[in-house]
């Protein structure tokens, strides 16, 4: 990595550069990707590096810029050799993240937000990591540390100190378990790469699309598409080309089953997009994976170039004359709204991830205004078993409306976090008492966007029918601030709005101040009212699902958690956010005053 200065960007950078640009056919659709592999080359994108690859690409440098600075992990400017970023989901909050990096800023003597003056580290927070079942963790340079300790600190303090080389660092800073704690349909799988292909290719695509259908397999993400009738849609389309994208950005704090499928079941993941790319007729495939698993890259990279070895992608795969297909893996780089379909087609296409208007829908005009076909890495490895098993039989498994399994990360106040694979229709309490909870005040399903469960509903059960998940199941024992839950997850959406559509941008604002403002002791029931106002607004008028989900984490909690709102509130109805009496504290201490005429009177 090369140091603070654009001046460096000499000969062997330009060259560099020029072999990026031919490496990627110097396409524009593949921007986001040249940006990514520059900021790890350099440690930030440098500004003669733009103008050439704006030359080269044929696009404006704008354009360039635009896109870096709408990804959390691309940088303009340089942020120090070691690019140190805490996690600060509420589970990695629970376990004591803050209380660490406090101590990594004394270690370093550095301000969290700012750069040494050596250019050699910064600190920052950044928002879930995906490892919320071995917090706290942090990214250094992209590359997730988990377990973090008081120790491991010292540690990793000690090496950027000594400027050691990442290469150089203890292995097991990187190692990450799956902790899969409970194993079902999916998980105990013991299917050999190519064997769902080969039964497909007797079946042929019409009738691939008729067993997804009828074996009720619906989407993952916790929309619930049906996914036969999606394929069946993409496949129906007009359109010269057709797509098969893989969402693998899961960004939804207290969710990381799919980066557990993606180091154990690989192979049913491709296998699944392949027999997809078979029913609907694509022959090009993506599988867009979060910029924070970035270690798992050549890992699947390997995998899918043995599968072209074998003959299970490429070129007349397994010897069927005109069965083409291909995959290629996008790297994300820390934008939440590319879990939405739109937005990540709009990433995949090297530009800003801002959610499109629907419709129309990927289904018909998605990757290039192709007709394209999105799903997430659970279902398609879903997919694959229910053609395996048979519609008829995968239908038995789980509820009338919700057939399979469902796989749930399962983090917080808890003995044993991880992977849980259940089927449909399990009761709350069943998983609290599997991964060893006690006094648990409540839970929250689906992550901040979705449903927070207090003790009286633990007998809901997770299903279409009832509570909808796209995995996340974060646990809460009775020592929790159920409002301090609540702030955090209003400060990861309005840290996570795209900022496209103004009730969006000013919204989540809006509802982060209210919630600070609360917290610091001036919240009236005026401004509990207000939120309910403002959830109004951004639910009619948000561009996409952030926006309109936005409030819920303060709504839910408020309905059953309300005294943890009361109990911080004034007695006035009205209390300015701004605490002009307390900016003067500093003043009075120059002056030596702290008399009742120096401070302002305030009504009762």
């Amino acid at each position: 990595m090369l140091p603070d200065n654009d001046t460096r960007f000499d000969a062997s950078g330009q060259a560099w550069l020029n072999q990026l640009a031919s490496r990627h056919h110097n396409d524009a659709s593949l921007l986001l990707q040249m940006l990514r592999e520059m900021q790890e080359r350099f440690g930030h994108i440098p500004q003669e590096a733009v103008s050439r690859l704006a030359g080269k690409l044929a696009i404006p440098r704008a354009r360039i810029e635009s896109v870096a600075s709408f990804y959390s992990f691309l940088h303009l400017k340089p942020q120090g050799e070691y690019r140190i970023l805490f996690s600060d989901n509420i589970t990695d909050r629970m376990l004591g993240n803050q209380a660490l990096l406090e101590q990594m800023c004394q270690l370093l003597w550095l301000q969290p937000g700012k750069v040494s003056e050596d250019g050699l580290v910064s600190i920052g927070t950044t928002s879930c990591t995906g490892m919320c079942d071995q917090g706290p963790a942090l990214l250094v340079n992209g590359r997730a540390i988990t377990r973090l300790t008081h120790q491991r600190v010292q540690e990793i303090a000690q090496l950027v100190r000594n400027r050691t080389p990442m290469a150089d660092w203890p292995a097991d800073f990187f190692h990450v378990d799956d902790n899969i704690r409970r194993r079902g349909l999916l998980l105990d799988n013991k299917l050999a790469p190519g064997d769902v292909l080969r039964a497909a290719l007797a079946l042929g695509s019409d009738a691939i699309i008729e067993e997804i259908k009828t074996s009720g397999l619906r989407g993952r993400g916790g929309a619930g598409f049906p996914t036969g009738q999606k394929w069946e849609g993409c496949r129906k389309a007009p359109g010269n080309e057709r797509y098969v994208v893989c969402n693998a950005d899961e960004g939804e704090p207290g969710t990381f089953k799919d980066r557990v499928l993606l180091a154990q079941q690989a192979d049913l993941v491709f296998e699944g997009m392949t027999l997809c790319a078979l029913s609907v007729g694509a022959r090009k495939g993506f599988l867009y994976l979060r910029g924070e698993y970035r270690y798992l890259l050549e890992p699947l990279q390997a995998v899918l170039q043995r599968r072209q070895d074998s003959k299970l992608l490429g070129t007349d795969i397994l010897g069927h004359k005109g069965f083409d297909f291909n995959i290629d893996i996008h790297l994300g780089a820390g934008a939440y709204i590319c879990g939405e379909e739109s937005a990540l087609i709009e990433s995949l296409e090297g530009k800003r991830g801002v959610p499109r208007n629907r419709p129309p829908f990927p289904v018909t005009h998605g990757y290039l205004q192709q007709p394209t076909a999105v799903d997430n890495v659970e279902t398609f490895c879903q997919a694959a078993l229910a053609l395996h098993m048979g519609a008829d039989k995968y239908r038995t498994i789980g509820t009338e409306r919700s057939s399979g399994s469902k796989l749930i990360s399962v983090s917080g106040d808890c003995a044993y976090p991880g992977i849980y694979e259940y089927p449909f229709g399990v009761p709350i309490r069943e998983i609290l008492q599997d991964c060893g909870a006690v006094n648990t005040r409540a839970v929250q399903v689906s992550g901040p966007s979705g449903v927070c469960v207090p003790e009286s509903e633990f007998g809901r059960k997770l299903g279409f029918e009832d509570l909808p998940t796209a995995g996340a199941f974060m646990v809460f024992d009775d020592s929790r601030d159920l409002f301090e839950v609540a702030r955090n997850f209003v400060h990861f959406f309005a840290h996570e709005s795209c900022g496209f559509c103004t009730p969006c941008r000013v919204g989540t604002s809006m509802l982060k101040q209210t919630m600070d403002k609360i917290a610091d002791g001036h919240g009236t029931q005026y401004d509990l009212n207000e939120i309910e106002n403002l959830d109004r607004v951004l639910q009619t008028s948000s561009h996409c699902g952030l926006g309109r989900t936005a409030c819920n984490p303060v709504l839910h909690t408020l309905k059953h958690f309300r005294p943890a709102y009361e109990n911080k509130l004034k007695s006035l109805m009205f209390s300015p956010a701004f605490d002009l009496d307390g900016s003067l504290a500093r003043a009075r201490q120059m002056t030596g005053r702290d008399d009742a005429g120096a401070h302002l009177k305030e009504d009762v």
